[in-house]
């Protein structure tokens, strides 16, 4: 097995209520899922392929749940990647290379019965994790925006967090809303939807958790 890093930041926006279901091992909020998934990383290996400064985003939509399958995905990898680049991030996003069931590359390809040919074009992903804010953008194919929940009343911040010790992607993730749109192979329109941003840390045998 190939041994690979990865250290990035994400903004992930799904069209589940706040919180989404998904997180707590239940069903969807309208019994279906569609996520567009922004990778900025900060730094990366893939054996001896260095993958840092480059950035990576996965649309997925399931019919049901994820775990009920036939899902379909779309990836946009940063066209700054050269092509060792590129090998390296489809095989980790395609879950090789992995321990089985270890990383959510892993668990998402075995929903996965549509996977459509990669697309490489130049990708802006700005994310600020502590505050919240996220602007991600693909000229003619994504647009993002993330920011923080507000109370429907006073209109003031609202922080929240989930924590997953056990979880095969990230360890925390702050809350927040999330807006998007996709317009390639998998067209999805979310607003003011689920919204997760979160530092990630994993290797090939899943998370790496921060000491206590």
């Amino acid at each position: 097995m190939i041994p690979w890093e990865l250290k990035f930041d994400e903004f992930v926006n799904c069209n589940c209520a706040y919180g989404c279901p998904c997180q707590f091992n239940a069903l969807p909020t309208h019994g279906n899922c569609e996520a567009i998934s922004s990778m900025k990383i900060t730094k990366g290996h893939f054996g001896e392929v260095d993958i840092s400064g480059l950035n990576v985003i996965g649309i997925f939509s399931w019919p049901k749940a994820i775990h009920e399958g036939n899902g379909s995905c779309e990836i946009i990898v940063d066209s700054k990647a050269n092509e060792a680049q590129r090998d390296a991030i489809l095989k980790i996003m395609s879950g090789e290379e992995t321990v089985p069931m270890a990383t959510i590359f892993s668990v998402f390809a075995t929903t996965l019965t549509t996977v459509h040919p990669p697309v490489f074009a130049p990708i802006t992903i700005d994310v600020d994790v502590e505050n919240r804010v996220a602007n991600i953008k693909v000229a003619n194919h994504i647009d993002v925006v993330g920011e923080p929940i507000r109370n429907p009343v006073s209109g003031e911040i609202h922080q929240a967090r989930i924590d997953l010790p056990h979880g095969f992607e990230y360890s925390i993730a702050e809350m927040g809303s999330g807006t998007g749109k996709s317009s390639g192979k998998i067209k999805l329109d979310l607003t003011d939807s689920y919204g997760q941003f979160a530092h990630v840390h994993m290797t090939n045998e899943g998370p790496v958790r921060a000491a206590a």
